[in-house]
């Protein structure tokens, strides 16, 4: 069983308990960092626009991309013209100055979920420090009025007007440890502290929230798009039958798997780790008819993908109270 497993087992395994002093010394690394901050002995840098915060307390995929797109879409429908920051994780480290991404990049260069987010429409700028692409990104667009940073929930030294935390309701917070004993990367105390806590809910987790303050998210998909040809598509029923696999090189693999169950659609799976870069002997499967996968996997695959090789897009729904108490923290208190 591998260690993110045990993060997520209902009783503690041998190696998270091993682990758990060194969640010890984490946590006390991640609080005196927070009081440096706190106190002003680390300095807050500010950008001229309000910014929008969306990340997590846990490692892993939890559905941040899909919201960050869900609410530049309905920002632009309020009237703001809003950018993306992010740090783009997995892409290969130049001289990490902020790079403005576009739709046609190379994903080793900018990162996947970058990429992904700027063939949404999205005008986004990538480096490790997010301060740096936001200026970077402002100064190319000054149009932009309000930044919304992808994965910065721990990015302290950028000064935030509105937190967002997303939680996973399937898998919550595993065994609510810290790294590396569990998944955490901060206490779940600090849920208390943001503005909003998201939910990525299921039809088996819609009833029976983690948070009764917290707002559902879900993330809907009805039909295929082959890798590379986007004018192709096809329903989940093409999907039926012997020689279906799946590749997934997400966060939490089982979460596009069960979605294929949900669409009627049984596959041989095959989990990689988050961000994995891809190889045609990856995809190489005797016998397979069909290569399923994620939209976020298929920008990796798109230069050696060939016909079997078809991707699965989501889009983010969320509530719109989460919009409109952004709106009113942006605009003030006289917002709708």
């Amino acid at each position: 069983m591998s260690l993110v497993a045990d993060w997520y087992s209902p009783r503690p395994s041998p190696l998270t308990v091993a682990l758990f002093p060194l969640s010890l010394a984490f946590g006390a690394a991640v609080a005196l960092r927070r009081t440096l901050y706190r106190t002003g002995l680390r300095r807050r840098e500010a950008l001229p626009v309000p910014v929008v915060v969306v990340g997590n307390i846990t490692v892993g995929g939890s559905g941040k991309t899909p919201l960050v797109a869900a609410l530049v879409r309905a920002l632009a429908a309020r009237g703001f013209h809003p950018g993306v920051v992010s740090r783009g994780y997995g892409r290969d480290r130049g001289d990490d100055a902020p790079i403005l991404v576009g739709a046609h990049d190379d994903p080793r260069r900018v990162g996947d979920e970058p990429l992904l987010l700027a063939r949404a429409g999205c005008v986004i700028s990538v480096a490790r420090d997010r301060v740096a692409a936001g200026r970077a990104l402002l100064e190319r667009h000054p149009e932009c009025d309000v930044v919304v940073a992808d994965d910065g929930l721990q990015h302290y030294r950028l000064e935030r007007s509105f937190e967002i935390a997303v939680v996973d309701a399937e898998r919550a917070l595993g065994n609510g440890w810290l790294l590396p004993a569990g998944p955490l990367r901060e206490p779940p105390a600090r849920l208390d502290e943001v503005d909003a806590v998201v939910m990525l809910a299921t039809e088996a987790t819609r009833a029976a929230p983690l948070r009764r303050d917290a707002l559902a998210m879900t993330l809907d998909a009805s039909e295929f798009v082959q890798v590379g040809d986007q004018r192709a598509t096809a329903p989940p029923s093409a999907f039926l039958g012997e020689g279906v696999h799946a590749v997934a090189g997400i966060g939490d693999p089982t979460r596009f798997f069960a979605q294929l169950n949900a669409l009627g659609v049984s596959a041989v799976e095959h989990p990689f780790p988050d961000h994995h870069r891809f190889t045609p002997a990856d995809l190489a499967f005797a016998g397979a008819r069909a290569v399923l996968m994620t939209e976020k996997d298929a920008v990796k695959c798109e230069a050696f993908a060939d016909g079997r090789c078809w991707y699965l897009p989501v889009r983010a729904h969320v509530d719109d109270a989460l919009v409109a108490l952004i709106e009113k923290r942006i605009r003030g208190p006289q917002a709708a």
